[in-house]
């Protein structure tokens, strides 16, 4: 798992890990990127992430596609992401096309619904938290008072 400050850098992020998998003789490569759409007049998504969950979360899955002979790798950004940039990249390595191409989906799909990553939209150069987009945790920060109501 990889945090960045900002955009991330989908080439280089890319050509690293193909390099550290160059000799694995793993059969399938199946990336998946995250990318800032423009809609509803922002100009950029920020990001919040709580690591230690973050990190716990990830090391589940790393070991959930071990068991299925794979290899999974993320890189997610923290603070803000310009519309038409990339916040999220995920990859699936494994011997086999099949277990790639479900690993990535259910990777992917849960990530959306578990990670602890909160998103705040920037408008007008102003950071609004997106509640409708962020990941509800009970009793965390600017959720806690949500829940308790």
């Amino acid at each position: 798992m990889e945090l960045y400050q900002g955009s991330l850098d989908i080439k280089s992020i890319f050509s690293r890990w193909l390099d550290e998998e160059r000799e694995s003789n793993y059969g399938a490569f199946i990336p998946f990127i995250g990318t800032i759409r423009a809609e509803n007049n922002i100009e950029a998504l920020s990001f919040d992430i709580y690591e230690p969950i973050l990190e716990s979360w990830f090391n589940g899955w790393v070991e959930r596609a071990k068991k299925r002979g794979a290899k999974v790798k993320m890189a997610h950004s923290i603070g803000d992401v310009p519309v038409h940039t990339s916040s999220y990249i995920s990859a699936v390595f494994s011997p086999k096309r099949r277990v790639a191409l479900e690993l990535i989906d259910e990777f992917v799909e849960d990530f959306k619904a578990n990670a602890p990553i909160w998103k705040y939209d920037i408008l007008d150069g102003r950071r609004i938290y997106a509640e409708d987009r962020s990941t509800p945790m009970s009793g965390s920060g600017i959720l806690a008072s949500k829940e308790d109501n």
